[in-house]
């Protein structure tokens, strides 16, 4: 009962109406409506008509089994969008890039527009994923727009591409109901390679000093397996749609419970929502009425633990009763009994006497007013008013026996967060077919207003001795507006020419008065082979269409480095730069370095595509080639010092070049009336070059390890974070030489001069290929990707794959088996040998159903089962190779889901 009284408290009103309601929808809109119709952006086009890049994904073609985030609906779905899942924890984020992103330092994260709102993918406080909040099941189709033609109708935030989200709505007809539930099983893949108890035994006696062989312990303890456990997860959704007297509706609810494979990691998901869309004045006025509430209560792990379970040492056990004095927990300590502040912690300490809780409430709605003038037909107004609203608070405590705050007798941190995202969107289009000159005129302009604003109050860790970090602050609060007018053309000849034009102009508060405006524009062209004369009718070629565009588009997601880069600002000092007065401490005012004349980062994109079907469209497809070229890249850099009161600064300091090609390529290989296989297969290749460059370099990547360490680095004429090491030398038995590298400027010293530029974490070729059939009531489908070229630099390994953790330190640190390959004493961080090739072949998802048609009276029963993550085939030493910044260090490992679940259609 507890867990539902959380969806009553967001949705009492949905009830009542769901329980006033009495008529019947279908679920979703026909699937042939979404094939025929795409979003565009401030409208819909027939796929035939369209000149941009666009893929539509259908509800039919979604990802199964236990799916928690949006995003994961179309992984591997398509060419030139690729999709990371950051974590293995429970509502993780992804990493979304669509064509490899356009920027350095500002978001390379795409505009995700929900049923026409734009959202803030920023992040919310107490959440790890944005996205997580919108319950996948109410989603009914994504329109990925990928070049400038296509999005340049949303101009300064649209350098990354635009992802349209659309969500489930009803139709007229009487009372439906569907239910599913699905219950999940989540086991790690595998582990980190460390040392057993024996062999770090082994290894302590060979190797080792007298001291350190006397710190050894007696017990066989696997950590990492301490750690981890086997969990489980329900997923329930129930909808109620249908009509009555013109008003169709659709009502869901959904609950998710979902515990992490690392013990104490737990979400708990409420959803509501309820769509209203009717149609009034003779149908001439249509109102699109949308809102979706969540509550999320999240349960985080400790982040060290992962850390911690890695090399903590395996001849310890977890517990000991001499230690209760530290929650029982066997910890390293110094000679006067106190917790080595510099020794690694208890694994399952950090979990088990450490509670981080957040709860999170996000209400997004919006309410769409489309007019159709009854004195013009043609013409129609569109008005949008959209809210979304989120809030959240959450607190951590550390108990006082706990050995990371003995010293300060444990502590507490209680936070909040209040963010609020309003929209006001009006446009007028003419659409009117001129059949006396065989054109058709399709005509937008409008104009948008956006808001965001965020309260950060002052949320200081107290600690149990009374003192509290830091000492003193403000409440924080930032507010971003984008004022904005759009207008675009789409002009058809003949049915067979298609030219589309448009422009946005952008007026930005992140930038000064000189630099606050953008204008944005694009043109495309595209033209129906297969509706000439020599074409038309083949029963060969169905479809036939050439492309050409071009756009540009812009970024002013700046929002890690503030809202207000370009005004002179003060903060105030930490306690560490405090004022003696007397006894009395006084907090200072610092100025921060800031730069006037920052910019729009500008991308101007070409394309060139062409769609094809064969055979009446069984086998279809279109290949793209494009070039993304960005200017005034917003980047952070180093300044000399005391030239603006800082040594990194956030300006435009450069220029990138984007190349890529993708391939779509769809067909039913089989089609009766009781046997159906489709397959897609997808292909993209992109490679990314920054062309100039203001600073000679950038340092980025930082690796664990070493205080300040990177691995990475922007250079012009390199692709975007290269790995920036050493070239190592091997002996003659192929063994890696301990601190011995190539002298690759010939000036006989071995310094930062001969670093190089090896690699990248970025791809050659992304793949992604699925397949569905179903036979009379049964249905099998599969989806896998393919990554090659990807490279990934092992920082499992580099630390820990040598002996400083048996003689550097004054307690034991475990070792990975890597260094039975190098035989290093010391690390060594910046050897390119820790520099992989990390592609691989990962089967995303098996899942297999049976549809009993007549289960009960009118009642339709679907029983079905799936595999996440099945397997993955690659040669990279680590754990798993899919790592997007290409820096392996202590993951949340992603688990092997097993799925079964029930679908009821009443």
């Amino acid at each position: 009962m507890r867990n539902y009284t959380k969806v009553l408290k967001i949705a009492p009103a949905f009830l009542l109406l769901g329980a006033m309601l009495d008529a019947q929808t279908t679920d979703s809109v026909k699937t042939a409506d979404i094939e025929q119709v795409v979003l565009i952006g401030y409208g819909a086009k027939k796929k035939s008509d369209l000149t941009g890049s666009i893929t539509a994904i259908s509800a039919k073609d979604f990802n199964g089994g236990s799916i928690t985030s949006p995003e994961e609906l179309i992984q591997g779905k398509a060419s030139g969008i690729q999709i990371t899942t950051n974590s293995g924890a429970p509502g993780a984020g992804s990493t979304i890039r669509i064509r490899g992103g356009a920027s350095l330092n500002a978001s390379n994260d795409p505009l995700i527009v929900i049923d026409g709102v734009p959202v803030d993918n920023s992040g919310i406080a107490g959440a790890s994923n944005p996205l997580s909040l919108i319950n996948p099941n109410d989603i009914e189709s994504f329109n990925i727009l990928k070049d400038a033609s296509a999005a340049a109708i949303y101009g300064s935030r649209a350098s990354n591409g635009v992802i349209i989200i659309t969500t489930k709505k009803g139709t007229s007809g009487k009372l439906k109901a569907n239910y599913t539930t699905t219950t999940s099983v989540y086991e790690k893949m595998g582990n980190i390679d460390m040392l057993s108890a024996d062999d770090f035994r082994k290894l302590v006696i060979d190797k080792g000093t007298p001291l350190y062989q006397s710190f050894l312990g007696k017990a066989n303890t696997n950590w990492q397996n301490e750690i981890y456990q086997t969990a489980l997860g329900f997923d329930n959704n129930i909808s109620l749609s249908g009509g009555v007297k013109g008003l169709p509706y659709r009502l869901s609810l959904g609950y998710l419970n979902q515990d992490g494979i690392i013990r104490t990691n737990n979400i708990e998901r409420s959803t509501a929502a309820l769509n209203l869309n009717p149609k009034l004045f003779d149908k001439h006025l249509d109102i699109n009425f949308n809102i979706k509430g969540s509550y999320v209560e999240n349960r985080f792990k400790d982040d060290r633990a992962v850390g911690s379970a890695i090399v903590f040492d395996p001849t310890q056990s977890v517990y000991n009763s001499d230690f209760a004095e530290y929650g029982g927990y066997w910890e390293w300590l110094n000679t006067t009994g106190t917790p080595n502040t510099n020794a690694t912690k208890n694994p399952l300490s950090f979990l088990n006497q450490r509670e981080d809780l957040s709860y999170v409430r996000r209400v997004l709605g919006n309410i769409q007013f489309d007019y159709k003038m009854h004195f013009l037909p043609e013409l129609r107004a569109n008005l949008n008013l959209g809210y979304d609203y989120s809030d959240s608070n959450g607190n951590t405590t550390v108990l006082p026996t706990a050995a990371i705050e003995y010293y300060r007798s444990g502590s507490y941190r209680s936070y909040s967060q209040e963010k609020k995202n309003k929209l006001l969107e009006f446009y007028l289009n003419y659409t009117k077919n001129f059949e006396s000159i065989k054109s058709l005129v399709d005509l937008t302009a409008g104009y948008s207003y956006q808001d965001w604003q965020r309260s950060d109050p002052f949320a200081p860790t107290l600690f149990g001795d009374g003192t509290k970090d830091p000492s003193a602050g403000n409440d924080g609060f930032t507010q971003n507006t984008l004022l904005s007018y759009f207008a675009r053309l789409n002009y058809t000849f003949n049915n067979k020419y298609l030219f589309t034009g448009s422009i946005r102009r952008d007026a930005s508060s992140r930038f000064g008065k000189d630099n606050r405006v953008g204008y944005f524009p694009s043109a495309a062209v595209a033209w129906r082979i297969d509706q000439e004369d020599f074409l038309k009718g083949s029963s060969t070629i169905s479809t036939l269409k050439l492309r050409a565009g071009w756009g540009e588009t812009g970024q002013q997601d700046i929002s890690n480095s503030g809202d207000y880069p370009y005004l002179a600002r003060y903060v105030i000092s930490n306690s560490g730069a405090q004022y003696q007065i007397g006894s009395d401490f006084y907090n200072t005012l610092r100025a921060q370095g800031y730069d006037a004349n920052i910019k729009w980062e500008t991308t101007t994109t070409t394309n060139l595509g062409l769609d094809f079907g064969f055979l009446n469209d069984r086998i279809n497809g279109n290949i793209e080639l494009y070039q993304k070229d960005t200017k005034d890249l917003l980047s952070v850099v180093p300044v000399p010092a005391g030239a603006n009161l800082t040594n990194l600064l956030l300006t435009n300091v450069g220029d990138m070049r984007n190349r890529g090609i993708e391939l779509n390529l769809n067909a039913a290989v089989i089609k009766s009336d009781s046997f159906n296989w489709d397959v897609n297969f997808n292909l993209t290749h992109y490679k990314s070059e920054i062309t100039d460059l203001a600073s000679t370099q950038v340092l980025t990547g930082g690796i664990g390890g070493g205080t300040g360490s990177t691995i990475q680095v922007h250079s012009e004429g390199y692709m975007p974070n290269a790995f920036y090491v050493y070239q190592q030398v091997y002996d003659q038995i192929g063994m890696p030489v301990e601190g011995q590298y190539v002298d690759l400027n010939d000036d006989g010293i071995i310094n930062s001069e001969d670093l190089y530029r090896y690699k990248s974490p970025a791809p050659d070729v992304l793949f992604g290929f699925s397949s569905k059939m179903d036979y009379k009531n049964w249905d099998l489908g599969f989806s896998l990707r393919a990554s090659i070229g990807n490279y990934v630099y092992n920082n499992v390994a580099s630390q820990y794959g040598n002996l400083q953790g048996i003689g550097l330190n004054n307690y034991l640190q475990n070792v990975n088996y890597s260094y039975f390959d190098t035989q290093f004493i010391t690390a060594q961080y910046q050897s390119d040998y820790y520099v992989e090739n990390a592609s691989f072949l990962r089967m995303d998802n098996i899942n297999l159903g049976y549809n009993f048609p007549n289960f009960f009276n009118d009642t339709r029963l679907r029983v079905f089962g799936s595999v996440q993550n099945a397997f993955i085939i690659t040669n990279y030493s680590g754990l798993d190779p899919e790592v997007f910044n290409g820096i392996d260090n202590n993951l949340y490992q992603r688990p092997r889901v097993y799925s079964l679940g029930l679908n009821f259609q009443f």
